[in-house]
Order: C-alpha cells, then structure tokens, then sequence
C-alpha cells in the first residue's frame, strides 16, 4: 500500500522545466506563474506533432504543480503567437499519409484538453499574429492581452481544411455567430482593436506594455483562492467543453478522410509553394460533371495488358506496364 502511495505521488508531482528537454517550446516557472512559449519563430511559431507531444507536458505538469497559480501562453518573438499546424508538415506527411492525421488529431486534443482542464487561470500573452489553430489555442486561454499589431484570422476554407479544432466550436461563442461566420468563410486578418470590440481579447496595449499588463493580470488572479477557481473555470467552460466534446472527435476522422482529397493537397502545396491555389478550376470541373475529389479523377480505369485495375480515369497510359488505355 505504501509503495503504491509512493510511486502514485511521484508521478503527480511537478517536474523543474529544464527536466523535460523541450525542442519546439520554453517552458518557465517563476513567481506563481507558468510560461508556456511556442518557440519556432522562423515558421511564426506553427506547431507540428512534436509541439503538440510538448504541449500536452508542459500543460499537464503546470496543473499538478501547486506552486503554479496562472499559466501564461504565447509565442517567440515579436512576429507572432501561434499560426497553426506546420502546413509543411500536412503537405508532406498526411496528405501523403492521411490516416496518419487521426494519429496527429488524437495528440491536438490531448493538449487542448490539458490546457482548457489545467486547473488554472491561463492568459493568451499575444505577441504577433494569431491564425487558424494558434487562434484555438488563443481562444482556449481564459484571458487575452495582446499587443496593438496582433492580428487574427482563421485559413481553413483557403487551403482546403476546416477550422474544427476550436474555432468553429468557440468562435460563434465569443465573438458571435454572424463574426464567427466571416473570420471562417472569409479567411480575412482582424486586427486587434477590432479583436478587442468583438470581444476576443480583453486588453489590446502597445508592444512595451505588453509584460507589464500580463504580470498585472497575473498578481490579480495569484491573489485569488485556487480551488474557488479551478471549479469557477469548471463551470464557465461548459458551452465551451460541450461544443468540443460533441464535435471533436468527428472533426478528427472527417479530416482524415478529407485529407485523402484534392482540396487540402491543392490548398497546403499551393501554400508552400506560395501561389494562388487552383480553387476556381476545381469548380469549373465540379461544374462540367468532374470529380475534383481526385487528384487525377476517380479510380475507375483497368489496364486490359497487365490487369492493373484502379487507374485514374484521366490516365492515358497504364501506370505499371505503360500500355495505352483504350
């Protein structure tokens, strides 16, 4: 019984920050507050799996840590927050690989759920620009403080994704449902101070005033009793908790899916290649009776040489034997 006491209680308690060997973020504890820094600047602190594996660390081991009242989240730099998914890492690996996607999702949630459940107040220290799931992870923060040139967009509908990590569910919570529909549908860049008559941010304050106001945000809630806010959080993340916990894991295997189709493999490459995608074409060919769907239509040609069967219907020659396709 002892042993087990024992054994139990090392493994809830809180590690010194440098333990844990970190690559893609910082992470700090100092004076009652926890600091928890996207730290990939030269792609505007995007995140890839590994950052999301990191996250769900840092996040875990603030909650358990009584020494810790507030979790501070943001970004390296003065350039931005967080800007998403590492779209390089989507246009590489799982649209090549899209059942992979469920894999890298299931780590997505595991760090939100840590940081929406930690326990603690969490303030969003933003730095920079805040776009797709940096934004959801921005908007998973209690609080808001950010700096007067933040900007604030959502990229899903461009590069052939949905903003359904958060956004879709907690935009129209915040912000409205008309305002949420025109930062998804639209893809267009909000700046801070209209970020702030929206009601996604509760501060907006110049770039070196923006320590200042989070410490002060930080020593008002040090200075408030922490089970009483552990449970006051408990309660106001509710509709916030329900709209993620119904449609979360669907948005997990619909991307996966989806992300075996033309759109997000035409939206991420066009991305990376920095040019516009091919949306108005894709449309064209949906409307000439096309199945954009496919990259080079749908598998629906076999080859009567060899017998390979599944070819694309677009194909001329046989991709095994090279035989010309009658």
């Amino acid at each position: 019984m002892s042993s087990q006491g024992s054994s139990l209680s090392r493994d809830l308690s809180p590690r010194s920050p440098e333990t844990f060997g970190f690559e893609d973020i910082l992470y700090r504890k100092e004076g009652w507050v926890a600091t928890v820094t996207f730290n990939r600047p030269k792609v505007y602190n995007s995140y890839r799996t590994q950052t999301l594996i990191e996250l769900k660390e840092a996040f875990r081991d603030a909650s358990v840590d009584d020494a810790v009242a507030v979790v501070v989240v943001t970004g390296a730099g003065d350039k931005a927050f967080c800007t998403g998914g590492d779209v390089k890492e989507y246009a590489e690996t799982y649209t090549k690989r899209p059942a992979e996607y469920w894999k890298y999702m299931n780590e997505f949630v595991a760090a939100h759920d840590q940081l929406r459940g930690c326990g603690k107040a969490t303030v969003a220290r933003v730095n920079g620009v805040v776009a797709g799931g940096g934004n959801e992870f921005h908007m998973a923060c209690d609080l808001s403080v950010a700096v007067e040139h933040a900007e604030f967009l959502q990229v899903g509908t461009k590069v052939g994704s949905v903003a359904a990590g958060g956004a879709t569910q907690w935009l129209p919570l915040m912000i409205g449902d008309r305002r949420a529909r025109e930062m998804l549908l639209l893809c267009e860049r909000v700046d801070a101070r209209k970020a702030l008559a929206w009601g996604l941010v509760n501060q907006v304050v110049p770039a070196e005033g923006l320590d200042a106001a989070v410490g002060v945000l930080c020593e008002k809630l040090a200075d408030k009793f922490p089970e009483s806010t552990r449970y006051t959080k408990q309660q106001v993340n509710f509709w916030k908790d329900f709209a993620w916990s119904q449609t979360v894991g669907h948005a997990r295997d619909w991307l996966s899916v989806h992300f075996a189709t033309q759109e997000p493999y035409e939206g991420m490459r066009a991305f990376v290649e920095k040019r516009p995608a091919r949306v108005r074409e894709m449309r064209k060919e949906r409307a000439a009776g096309g199945s954009p769907e496919f990259l080079w239509g749908p598998h629906s040609r076999a080859c009567a040489s060899c017998g390979a069967v599944g070819l694309p219907e677009s194909f001329a020659f046989c991709g095994r034997c090279g035989t010309p396709l009658g």
